[in-house]
C-alpha cells in the first residue's frame, strides 16, 4: 500500500538514513525499532511528508509519490501521532481535532461552533473514548491527549477515499498499562480501514501489536521479521550486537553506600499531596520510590529539587535545615535535577550542546566576567568523548540529538555543575534498551563517586535493579522500605501490595 525505497538523508554532514527500505501492507500494523539515532524519527518525518528525503522514493498504492510538506502527506491519508504530542493545550479538543481544517466549519465569515463540536464528537467515536469535546486541551491527562492525536489522524478519513496510514512515534513512552491496553485496543479496532507503523522501544509491546517488524540500526534496516517468528531479547540483540545480560542494571557495580547521610528528611509534608515522609540518603546511595500515579513519589522529588515547597516537616541537605523555594537555592546546595520530560524542563533544544551542558554552572568556563566559549566548547567535547555522545559536535542544537544522547547532556550538566544530589525523575524513559544500558553505567559511575541519587522509575525492575533501598508510597504517605542489595534484591509482587 505504502512504501519507502533506498531512502537516504543526511543533516550537516551525518548520513541519518542510508538505503532504507520497508513496505506497508494493507490492514497491518508494522513495528520499526532501534537504539536512539538508528534513523526511526527520521524515517517516519519523511513517511509523514515533514522531512524530505535526499535520495530514493515513496510510493502509494504502486505509484510514485512526492511529499513537500505535511498537507501532502495529509491529503494523500497519511497522519502522524507524534511522541512530544502536537496538540495546542490552551484550545478546546474540538479545536485541535479540527487544527487546520476549520474552512470546512466557516459560514459567512463565521465559525459553526456547533458543527465542528459534532464533527469532532464523530471522530472520537470511531475509537470509542468519550472525552469532551468543548473541554480546554490542557486539562486532559496526557493519554486522553493521546486519544485525541488519534482522532485527529482520523480525520483524514473524511479527506480521500483510501485506507489511512496511521504513523504512531512512541505513543505510549508515558503510558501506564490500562492506558496501553486502551490505545492498543483502539489500533487493533481500526485495522480494518488503516494500517500503521508503531515506533516503541518496549519491544514487548511492539511484538504484541504488531504483524511484522523492522529493526533500523545506524540509520539502516537490518532485519525484517513476522511478529510471531522472533522474541524481545533476540530483537535486543539484533539492535545493540549483543544479548540482554543478567547484568544489565550493572549489580555487580553497586557498592555500600557511606555512612554519611546527605538528604535527610523527616515527617515532610505538602498539604494535599503527601505527609509524615520520613527519608534518608547517604553518600553514594540510590533510593528509589516506587508507587502509582498519585501516590505523591512525584511531588517528594520535587521538593526536593525545589519545585515545590513543603509546607510540614523537616528537610535538611548536609545536616543544614532548607526550604525550597526555588529550583535554584536546590542548585546551590548540589542537587541535580534530571527530569522526566527533557525535551521541557531538561534542555534548551535551540542551545547547543556546549551551552546546555554549562548552563548550571557557567562559572566554570568564566574567565574576567566573560564566557570562554573555547573552554566551553572544550569541555563540551570531552563530555562527548567520555559519554559516547553521538554528535558531529559541541556547536549541534541538542534538538537535533537524539532522546538518549538528549539525556547524556542532561547528566553531563550536572556531573559539570559539581552535583553531589542527583534527583532521575524517570531517567531512561523514551529510551532504547541500548541506551539504557549506558544511562545504568553512568548512574552506577556517579554512586561510586559518591554521589547520592533519589530515583523514580517507569518499571518496577528497573527501581529495584539500580536501588539499594526502595521507599513505596501510596495515597501520599510512605507504606514499606525494602533493602535492595545485590542478590537479596525484593520481589515486584512484594512492591506491588504495599503500592495498591
Amino acid at each position: 500500500m505504502f512504501s519507502a525505497n533506498d531512502i537516504c538523508k543526511s543533516f550537516a554532514g551525518v548520513h541519518a538514513l542510508k538505503n532504507v527500505s520497508l513496505e506497508i501492507r494493507p490492514n497491518e500494523v508494522v513495528g520499526l525499532i532501534g537504539e536512539n539515532g538508528a534513523g526511526k524519527s527520521t524515517l517516519m518525518r519523511i513517511l509523514a511528508g515533514t522531512h524530505q528525503p535526499d535520495g530514493g522514493t515513496l510510493k502509494l498504492d504502486g505509484q510514485p509519490l512526492k511529499l513537500r510538506n505535511a498537507r501532502d502527506g495529509a491529503a494523500q491519508g497519511i497522519g502522524m501521532v507524534f511522541q512530544e504530542q502536537s496538540l495546542l493545550l490552551n484550545i478546546s479538543v474540538a479545536e485541535n481535532i479540527y487544527l487546520g481544517q476549520e474552512s470546512q466549519f466557516v459560514r459567512f465569515g463565521i465559525v459553526d461552533w456547533k458543527a465542528m463540536r459534532a464533527a469532532a464528537k464523530r471522530q472520537l467515536d470511531k475509537i470509542g473514548v468519550d472525552i469532551d469535546v468543548t473541554a480546554r486541551t490542557s486539562e486532559l491527562t496526557f493519554a486522553a491527549r493521546q486519544m485525541v492525536e488519534l482522532a485527529k489522524a482520523l480525520t483524514l478519513e473524511e479527506a480521500v477515499s483510501r485506507p489511512l496510514v496511521i504513523l504512531l512515534d512512541e505513543p505510549t513512552s508515558v503510558l501506564s498499562g490500562s492506558d496501553i491496553d486502551v490505545l492498543f485496543k483502539r489500533v487493533r479496532s481500526l485495522k480494518s480501514r488503516a494500517s500503521f507503523v508503531f515506533v516503541s522501544h518496549r519491544l514487548d509491546e511492539v511484538l504484541r501489536i504488531s504483524d511484522r517488524v523492522y529493526t533500523m540500526k545506524d540509520g539502516q534496516v537490518v532485519a525484517e521479521h513476522l511478529a510471531t517468528d522472533v522474541t524481545g531479547p533476540e530483537l535486543h540483540e539484533i539492535m545493540v550486537g549483543r544479548g540482554l545480560q543478567s547484568t544489565y542494571y550493572k549489580e555487580d557495580k553497586q557498592l555500600p553506600p557511606k555512612s554519611e547521610i546527605v538528604v535527610d528528611a523527616s515527617r515532610l509534608a505538602i498539604a494535599g499531596a503527601f505527609h509524615d515522609v520520613d527519608l534518608q540518603i547517604h553518600a553514594g546511595e540510590i533510593v528509589g520510590i516506587a508507587g502509582v500515579v498519585g501516590s505523591g513519589r512525584e511531588e517528594v522529588t520535587r521538593t526536593i529539587g525545589g519545585f515545590m515547597t513543603h509546607t510540614g516537616g523537616i528537610l535538611k541537605i548536609n545536616g543544614e535545615a532548607v526550604h525550597f523555594r526555588t529550583p535554584e537555592q536546590a542548585v546551590r546546595k548540589s542537587i541535580g535535577y534530571v527530569p522526566r520530560e527533557r525535551r521541557v524542563e531538561g534542555l534548551v533544544m535551540f542551545l547547543s550542546i556546549a551551552e546546555n551542558i554549562t548552563l548550571a554552572d557557567l562559572s566554570s568556563v568564566m574567565r574576567g566576567g566573560a564566557i570562554n566559549y573555547r573552554r566551553e566548547r572544550q569541555l563540551a567535547a570531552d563530555w562527548i568523548k567520555r559519554l559516547r555522545i553521538k554528535a558531529p559536535g559541541p556547536d549541534i542544537a541538542c534538538r537535533k540529538l537524539s532522546g538518549g544522547n538528549q539525556q547524556k547532556v542532561v547528566l553531563a550538566r550536572w556531573m559539570t555543575a559539581g552535583s553531589r544530589i542527583l534527583i532521575l525523575d524517570h531517567p531512561t524513559r523514551g529510551l532504547d534498551v541500548g541506551a539504557k544500558e549506558e544511562v545504568y553505567e553512568l548512574v552506577r559511575d556517579l554512586s561510586s563517586q559518591g554521589v547520592a541519587i533519589l530515583l523514580i522509575s517507569d518499571t518496577l525492575e528497573e527501581t529495584i535493579g539500580l536501588s539499594h533501598r526502595v521507599l513505596v508510597m501510596r495515597d501520599g504517605a510512605v507504606t514499606a522500605h525494602f533493602d535492595a542489595a545485590p542478590g537479596n534484591k525484593p520481589d515486584q509482587v512484594d512492591l506491588v501490595r504495599a503500592m495498591v
